[in-house]
């Protein structure tokens, strides 16, 4: 399929500056960068859907190049932000460069069996930071009007409040990143720049400087920014408004793939035209899922399948998935510690003295312990019905609960009916 017809399906394209670069991206021979901003050591998953589209596009025949921002990273970007962020020191923004290549690899091909569709890795501080004050104001400042630069909807959004004002250091970072595009355009012929659509004022300033500069017609692209139901920005978790990363250290594969078999019904098709690779007739078939049995939450599962196999390995993906329906299920005792600790993790908990474990729990008195039950007849009860679990294994009525059956000697998940978990730990 051309690449033109699947992002019209997928619904990738928000604004573009000459359609026509739809066509000749679906012949290939193109190059296009993405601009990643280091200000961590890892991308996160607002970075994915640009790393999508480097990888489509290099599937069909172009050359992506990724460019991390070494050198606007120390200036920072404004664009639509509430404040001024706290610049970074050298040395940090060299150890986020460095996570951030590392993650891109697994991305991207960059071994020279890709031929003319080779990915660049490179870093616009080659550039920003050898330049001389002087010649970038006399070869860039001067093609742009201070008016142009304040008429920018991400610049205006920041002048036309009170309470926060923008610094000259920022205001003068839509000009670094139009010289991104022209040394790439120059140096590596790259003629189309691709971003969100939060970065369309600078990228179509930079498609400007190219064309005054050179006389040669370059294109830019963005992509919908994505927004939740409630109208918070996609990609950062519920508990602490965290940020969903793609460092299995920061966010692991199991709480990636929760996060994703959370998805809203109204949002998962937009997440698995964006996020996966899966053919057409596939996502309409799970579409129609999610209309007539939304219940079963196919879509959910094959976007966290889809996203936590292409973020971190298929395996990755089967492990967090088992480790999911394990919560349920016996399995709950072949999950490692970690895993163990990030399924029940939400749960409440309670310690119990080891000793007491060694000579053997009361099941009546750990649910009564635990807040499971309110009084003992009711624990008696629950256990009668047959209601009470020990890691997903039902305890019968006057089974003492010894130190042997710990997870990991030291964890009992105890569990009443078929949500409410209460996590026992043995000191």
């Amino acid at each position: 399929m051309r690449l033109r017809d699947d992002w019209a399906f997928r619904g990738l394209v928000h604004q573009v500056t000459d359609d026509s670069v739809l066509d000749r991206l679906s012949s290939g021979g193109v190059t296009a960068y993405v601009g990643f901003d280091p200000t961590a050591s890892s991308l996160h998953l607002g970075s994915l859907l640009q790393i999508c589209n480097l990888r489509r596009l290099q599937d069909a025949g172009n050359r992506p190049i990724a460019l991390a921002g070494g050198g606007t990273g120390l200036v920072g970007d404004p664009s639509f932000k509430d404040a001024e962020r706290p610049l970074l020191d050298v040395d940090q923004l060299a150890a986020n460069l460095e996570g951030i290549g590392r993650q891109l690899e697994r991305f991207l091909d960059f071994s020279s069996d890709a031929g003319a569709r080779r990915a660049l890795l490179l870093d616009n501080a080659n550039w920003l930071t050898t330049i001389s004050l002087t010649d970038f104001l006399r070869d860039v400042g001067k093609h742009f009007t201070v008016n142009q630069m304040v008429a920018k909807e991400s610049v205006r959004s920041r002048l036309d409040r009170d309470d926060v004002g923008l610094s000259f250091t920022e205001f003068s970072y839509m000009l670094l990143q139009a010289y991104d595009f022209l040394r790439l355009h120059l140096d590596y012929d790259c003629s189309l720049q691709l971003g969100g659509s939060d970065q369309w004022g600078n990228i179509t300033m930079g498609a400007e400087l190219v064309r005054k500069v050179t006389g040669d017609a370059v294109a830019g692209l963005t992509s919908p920014l994505l927004v939740r139901p409630d109208g918070r920005k996609y990609g950062k978790s519920e508990a602490g408004n965290e940020r969903i990363w793609l460092d299995a250290e920061r966010t692991s594969p199991f709480a990636l793939y929760q996060f994703l078999l959370n998805t809203e019904d109204q949002m998962v098709s937009t997440l698995l035209r964006f996020y996966t690779f899966l053919d057409h007739e596939e996502i309409r078939a799970l579409d129609e899922s999610v209309r007539t049995a939304p219940s079963e939450r196919r879509a959910q599962r094959a976007l966290a399948d889809a996203v936590v196999g292409f973020v971190h390995g298929t395996e990755a993906a089967r492990h967090a998935a088992r480790a999911g329906e394990a919560l349920f299920s016996e399995a709950i005792v072949d999950l490692d510690e970690r895993t163990l600790m990030e399924v029940v993790g939400d749960a409440p908990s309670s310690t119990v003295p080891r000793g007491d474990a060694l000579a053997g729990l009361d099941p009546v008195d750990l649910l009564v312990t635990t807040g499971l039950a309110t009084s003992k007849s009711e624990a008696r009860r629950f256990l009668d019905q047959g209601g009470v679990y020990l890691n997903n294994t039902r305890v019968e009525p006057g089974t003492l609960i010894g130190v042997e059956r710990a997870l990991h000697e030291r964890y009992l998940v105890v569990r009443r009916g078929r949500r409410q978990l209460h996590l026992v730990v043995l000191a």
